[in-house]
């Protein structure tokens, strides 16, 4: 009996065709695998069918993900006597290619290994590990459609290509110091000016990295000075897992999270001396850490073993990262002491991804290098949709059967070049999955530029609000189409009427949404300033309370303090707010904690590193046909130091939303709630609420496929449009 066997998923670029040659050699069959537009196609002929099929599934390698197989029968037998890899074939793109994965232990041993023919090489690489999307232009993942095109492979090389018993069989991006890429300066230089202070620009996987010793307090404060960072956080990495925990507070799940292949920065709790400089992550109890995943940065370690090193984004201003060789020496040449690049371009820009534990499990705060494009999987096939996001911390989303592609973090589109990035990214996404969308959904803002972007495109368009979009963004994980409530709570979004929202308590369907209840507005002197400036958001509290008398007083060095009690009372540049973040930032500012932030969510992070131990203020808020006030628990922070401030703002914000959501429940008959937003990225908020509203009987969920920040609204986008469109 023949089979033809078709296979789904992510197959392509991770050894599987090797790994399905030699599984049939094994068993005695013979017949060809190829790669097509669909995955992998199989015919197979011989004995023990059975065990083949079986084991497809069982002993896949170990970067692969098989999403589908599906095995039908051929009646005619071919005369042949052997199992080949055959040439790729086409059709419509119905597979994926894998992620960028850490250097695997196998190419570790060689390049560490003195008599191995790849000692010392920085682009090691084999079919369990390395560069994958970052290289790749077009499907099918072979060598011409990757940035390896141009590497023409040595003897030795092509031989270990071409040798199914060979680990680097079908290896694309697969060279040697002999044939592959190079780089432009050597381990022992880079580690050499790390160590005397300078600040170097290093390329890697999917961008350029700015390094410097983490230890060194002159060349920290060079590089803030030179990039423009003021107080935000640089990560750091470290030799492994034993170096890291002389730095952070480091339980089992993230001890997992940091070594696994995937390499995250992990945000973990520093601990009291670590022996860095003090302008890593000023004020914040928490320290972002990464371990090497390149075979560079392992032989950086091998080097020296002790360095802690600097390694942040290379992107001058907030400007998306650099990636090629020539804008690394116009962008980073007034950062960076010198340049260490190399000859493989860099197709798709992809920092970091960050990741914190909450709740017992991994949450991404950026999701980017090492997951994308690894696909949600929906609870059924929907049409093709492309979803836009938003403004900051923007990501675009495509569905292809029962699949959302999420892209890499874009960012914030502010600057030309971040539009720029937007509209690169639309493409190459769209590009590789071979994807035309039938819908674009977009945000209800009329002047963002995605949502601009969206109406150009001369496609059915649908809006879709932001706090919606949240939610559904848990839902589309979950895969949820019924009833849900969701509590969304971040720092902005244009609501339904136009108003600031961002405290909203909604009851979701697959038709649309409905406010059942909002957190009671505050006013925002200012405006946007307010959002950068926490004593104003402490002002507008104080005013609320009839204390507009102690604003001068306690605000006294801020400037327009004296001034602000008559721009409340005159309503000029004060637009109302229902935002929780805003609230986090009056509760910062009435503490006195950070006046002034010196980038978005600084202050929330300080006042949540305060927190011990939560307590609760009875009578600490009021609820109201649905609008929930937490007046009373200001106006005892603004008599509180800030730690008790701090506590009992987080403790009685959890008991005041539990007791909301109850009241919700009881109004909806609805027990699973969507717990989304910015402020989810919180632990001590969503821990205490998550366990709170459990002892209740509501089913709280949370993001953990995607981003609870903005970074996961454009998912929540494509669900809606998806939802929609067939209902």
């Amino acid at each position: 009996m023949r089979r033809k066997i078709r296979v789904g998923g992510i197959v392509q670029g991770v050894g599987f065709r090797p790994f399905v040659y030699n599984l049939a050699r094994e068993l005695g069959l013979s017949g060809w695998v190829r790669n097509d537009g669909a995955g992998v196609l199989i015919e197979v002929q011989g004995e023990d069918l059975d065990a083949f099929v079986r084991r497809l599934k069982s002993d896949a390698p170990p970067l692969a993900r098989v999403d589908g197989l599906s095995v039908g029968g051929i009646a005619e037998h071919v005369g042949e006597d052997a199992f080949v890899i055959d040439l790729s074939g086409g059709g419509a793109v119905m597979t994926a290619i894998g992620p960028d994965t850490a250097v695997c232990a196998d190419c570790l041993a060689e390049i560490l290994n003195p008599n191995d023919r790849r000692a010392g090489y920085p682009f090691v690489t084999c079919t369990h590990c390395g560069p994958r999307y970052t290289i790749t232009r077009k499907l099918p993942y072979d060598r011409p459609n990757t940035s390896m095109a141009g590497f023409v492979q040595c003897p030795t090389c092509q031989s270990e290509y071409d040798d199914p018993a060979d680990r680097r069989f079908h290896t694309q991006p697969n060279g040697c110091p002999v044939c592959g890429p190079q780089m432009t300066m050597k381990t022992s230089e880079i580690v050499d000016r790390i160590k005397s202070g300078q600040i170097l620009a290093i390329k890697g996987l999917g961008g350029f990295h700015l390094a410097c010793d983490a230890s060194n307090e002159t060349a920290v404060s060079a590089l803030r000075e030179r990039k423009d960072r003021e107080e935000k956080p640089f990560a750091v990495m470290v030799k492994n897992v034993s170096a890291a925990k002389a730095l952070v507070e480091m339980g089992e799940t993230e001890e997992q999270l940091l070594s696994g292949r995937e390499r995250p920065i992990v945000l973990m709790r520093k601990k009291p001396k670590t022996g860095l400089a003090k302008g890593i992550a000023p004020g914040l109890k928490w320290l972002g850490v990464m371990l090497p995943y390149t075979p560079l940065h392992h032989l950086i370690f091998a080097e020296d073993p002790d360095l802690v090193v600097v390694m942040t984004s290379a992107n001058p201003g907030g400007e998306p990262l650099v990636v090629g060789n020539r804008e690394a020496e116009e962008r980073l040449g007034g950062i960076a002491d010198a340049i260490a690049a190399h000859n493989r371009d860099i197709v798709v820009r992809a920092d970091d991804s960050v990741m914190r534990v909450i709740d017992g499990a991994p949450t991404f705060i950026r999701r980017a290098r090492g997951y994308v494009p690894v696909s949600i999987k929906l609870p059924r096939p929907v049409p093709p949709i492309l979803a836009v996001g938003g403004y900051l911390k923007n990501t675009v989303c495509v569905t292809r059967g029962d699949e959302a592609f999420l892209s890499q973090h874009i960012g914030d589109l502010d600057t030309p070049k971040g539009l720029r990035f937007f509209e690169e990214t639309v493409t190459h996404l769209l590009d590789i999955l071979e994807v035309e969308p039938e819908l674009v959904a977009h945000d209800l803002h009329p002047d963002f530029h995605s949502t601009r972007f969206a109406q150009s495109l001369g496609k059915p368009t649908l809006p879709v609000q932001h706090h919606y979009a949240h939610g559904a963004a848990v839902m589309a994980e979950a895969g949820l189409e019924e009833p849900v409530m969701a509590l969304c709570l971040d720092g902005f979004g244009l609501g339904s009427g136009g108003g600031a929202w961002g405290g909203e308590l909604l009851r979701i369907d697959r038709q649309g949404f409905e406010r059942i209840g909002h957190l009671a507005p505050l006013k925002q002197p200012g405006g946007d300033l307010a959002a950068r400036e926490p004593w104003r958001m402490g002002s507008a509290v104080l005013y609320a309370l009839g204390k507009e008398s102690e604003i001068p007083i306690k605000y006294k060095e801020n400037n327009g303090s004296q001034m602000i009690s008559q721009v409340l009372d005159k309503g000029v540049n004060c637009p109302e707010t229902t935002s929780c973040g805003r609230l986090f930032d009056a509760a910062a500012g009435l503490l006195g904690v950070k006046p002034k932030a010196s980038f978005e969510g600084q202050a929330p992070m300080l006042v949540e590193g305060m927190v011990s131990a939560p307590k609760v203020l009875e009578g600490g808020w009021r609820i109201d046909n649905g609008v929930m006030s937490m007046l009373p628990t200001l106006a005892a922070l603004a008599e509180s130091n800030p730690q008790a401030g701090a506590e009992l703002f987080h403790g009685t914000l959890v008991a005041a939303l539990t007791d909301w959501l109850v009241w919700a429940a009881r109004q909806t008959g609805l027990k699973t709630v969507c717990l989304n937003g910015g402020c989810f990225l919180n632990a001590v908020l969503v821990e205490g609420l998550t366990q709170s509203l459990r002892e209740q009987g509501l089913t709280p969920l949370i993001a953990r496929q995607s981003p609870p920040n903005d970074g996961g609204i454009s998912l929540g986008q494509a669900w809606i449009a998806a939802m929609r469109a067939d209902g």
